[in-house]
C-alpha cells in the first residue's frame, strides 16, 4: 500500500513539473514573440536573430532560438569538425561542449574532447601574377595550415616556429612542475586560430574570511595562437566562480602575464616564465593581503564617483553633448553596479573594485572584428582571456589601494 502511495506521489510530482516547464515554455515563447514584433529582436534567417534595443548589455549580439524556445547568444568557439571545440570541468553557460564532472588528468582525453587534437604546419605562400599564370612562391613567408582540416590560418615569418597544442600542455606541466593536474577547460576559437587550455593551481584565497568571505579561485591559463598574430601567453588568473570576472591585477611585486615569441627555444624558457609569473604562495599571500584591505576600507559613494573620475576623465565643458552624455551613462552604470556589489560586501573600496571589474569585463562597448563580429558576447569572453581591460583593472586596483589607510 505505501509503495502504491509513493508511485502516485512521484506520478503528481512529475505531472506538476511538466507543467511547470510547458507553462515556462509558453511564457518564454510570448515574450520571444513580443521582442520580435517591438522590433528589439531582428531575424536573420536560420533561428538566428540580431538584439536591437539599445541600452540593453546585449545589444547588437546575435542570438540562436533553440528548440525549446530558449535563446542562447552565439558561442565563438570552433566548429570546424562539426561539433564544438570545448572540453571542461563544469557545463558551460552556452551548455555546449564534452563536460567531464570534476574534470580529468589526461591529457590525450583532453586535446580529443577540447576538439584541439590537431597539429599545424607550415606550408609556402603560393601566388599567381596571373590568372592562368605560373605559381611562384613567396620568399620568406609561409601559411599556417591545419592538419585535419587543411585549413588556412595565418601567414607567418621564416622565424615562426609552430607550437603545438600537445606541447603547449606539457609547458604548464613543467611550469608547475606536477604532472597530475586536474585541467579545467580546454578548447578553440576562431576556427582554431586561438586555443585555450585552463589548469587550476591548489590554491584558494579567501577575502575577509570573518566578513564577506570571498573565495577566489586561482587559474593558470595558456593561450596559444596559430595565425601570427600573437605571442604564446600564459596568464595567472584568479577567477571568482561567483561573477566569472577574471581579477589579474599588476601587484606591486609581481607580474602575472608572460609571454614568448613562437621560435625554437620557447619550450626551454621555464625557469624565465615561472620567475615572471611569481607562482608562488607568497604571490597569493600579496594577492589576498591587499583585497582583505579593500575589504576593509569604507568607501562612501561620493568617494567611489571620484575614483570614477579619475579613471575616465569627465569631459570638458566645450566637449560635445555626446561625449557628456556617454560618461554620465558610463557613471550611472558603475555606481547601478556599485549599489549592487555593496549590497552583499558593504560600502567598502573591495566593492568599488568589483564592480569596476564588472564593468571593464562585461559592460564596457566592445566592438568586435574579424570572426568575432556580431557575437558581442564571444568578443567579451575573448577580450577577458586575452587581458583587454587589465590595464584598466590595474589602475582602479592602484587607485582604491591610495584610500586605505595603514
Amino acid at each position: 500500500m505505501s509503495s502504491t502511495a509513493q508511485a502516485s506521489d512521484v506520478n503528481a510530482a512529475f505531472a506538476a513539473e511538466r507543467a511547470d516547464q510547458i507553462q515556462a515554455a509558453a511564457a518564454r515563447q510570448a515574450d520571444f514573440d513580443a521582442r520580435v514584433a517591438n522590433g528589439k529582436l531582428i531575424p536573420l534567417g536560420n533561428g538566428r536573430f540580431r538584439v536591437n534595443d539599445p541600452g540593453s548589455w546585449d545589444n547588437g549580439e546575435v542570438l540562436i532560438q533553440q528548440q525549446d524556445g530558449q535563446i542562447l547568444p552565439q558561442h565563438g568557439l570552433d566548429t570546424s569538425r562539426g561539433h564544438v571545440a570545448l572540453y571542461s570541468s563544469v557545463p558551460a553557460w552556452h551548455q555546449l561542449g564534452n563536460v567531464v564532472p570534476g574534470g580529468t588528468t589526461d591529457v590525450e582525453d583532453v586535446l580529443k574532447l577540447g576538439g584541439i587534437d590537431f597539429d599545424v604546419a607550415r606550408r609556402p605562400v603560393e601566388f599567381r601574377n596571373s590568372l592562368n599564370g605560373p605559381h611562384r612562391v613567396l620568399a620568406e613567408h609561409f601559411v599556417t595550415v591545419r592538419e585535419d582540416t587543411g585549413a588556412g590560418l595565418g601567414v607567418v615569418g621564416t622565424k615562426y616556429e609552430v607550437l603545438q597544442n600537445h606541447d603547449a600542455f606539457a609547458f604548464l606541466q613543467d611550469l608547475v612542475d606536477r604532472h597530475d593536474v586536474i585541467w579545467e577547460s580546454a578548447g578553440a576559437v576562431r576556427d582554431g586560430r586561438r586555443v585555450f587550455i585552463c589548469m587550476r593551481l591548489p590554491h584558494t584565497v579567501t577575502i575577509d574570511a570573518a566578513g564577506v568571505a570571498d573565495q577566489i579561485v586561482p587559474f593558470i591559463v595558456a593561450l596559444n595562437s596559430h595565425d601570427g598574430s600573437s605571442l604564446f601567453h600564459v596568464v595567472v588568473t584568479p577567477w571568482r566562480p561567483v561573477c566569472r570576472n577574471t581579477e589579474r591585477f599588476a601587484l606591486r611585486d609581481a607580474v602575472t602575464r608572460w609571454g614568448v615569441r613562437h621560435t625554437r627555444n620557447a619550450r626551454d624558457r621555464i625557469d624565465e616564465a615561472r620567475r615572471t609569473l611569481g607562482l608562488s604562495v607568497t604571490y597569493f599571500d600579496q594577492f589576498a593581503a591587499e583585497e582583505e584591505a579593500l575589504a576593509r576600507t569604507d568607501l562612501a559613494l561620493a568617494e567611489f564617483r571620484r575614483v570614477v573620475d579619475d579613471l575616465w576623465q569627465p569631459p570638458a565643458d566645450d566637449t560635445s553633448t555626446r561625449a557628456k552624455n556617454s560618461h554620465r551613462r558610463r557613471t550611472d552604470e558603475l555606481v547601478d553596479l556599485y549599489t549592487t556589489n555593496a549590497a552583499q560586501l558593504g560600502n567598502t573600496a573591495y566593492a568599488a573594485e568589483r564592480a569596476l571589474t564588472e564593468y571593464a569585463d562585461w559592460k564596457q562597448v566592445v566592438r568586435p572584428t574579424g570572426s568575432l563580429r556580431g557575437n558581442n558576447l564571444a568578443a567579451r569572453a575573448t577580450a577577458v582571456l586575452e587581458g583587454s581591460n587589465d590595464d584598466l583593472k590595474s589602475r582602479a586596483h592602484r587607485r582604491l589601494l591610495t584610500l586605505v589607510r595603514r
